[in-house]
């Protein structure tokens, strides 16, 4: 497969093939409880993560919450 290059919070970030949102959350290591994802300035629901491929040059937005106090 041919690498893509995404933008993840603004930087640059290779990875083989296209990848689905889940898949792609995965291969960086974060967990899908307690995260929401932009792309192209859309979000992205969670229900859609296993149907939306991501594509050269996709601009994307990872917000990882955290609880404390």
């Amino acid at each position: 497969m041919e690498p893509i290059t995404l933008f993840v919070n603004g930087e640059a970030s290779n990875v083989t093939g296209s990848l689905t949102v889940r898949e792609f959350l995965a291969s960086q290591g974060l967990p899908e409880k307690g995260v929401a994802v932009e792309r192209n300035r859309e979000i992205v629901p969670k229900s859609a993560w296993d149907a939306v491929r991501l594509a050269q040059g996709d601009k994307l937005e990872i917000v990882q919450f955290v609880g404390g106090g």
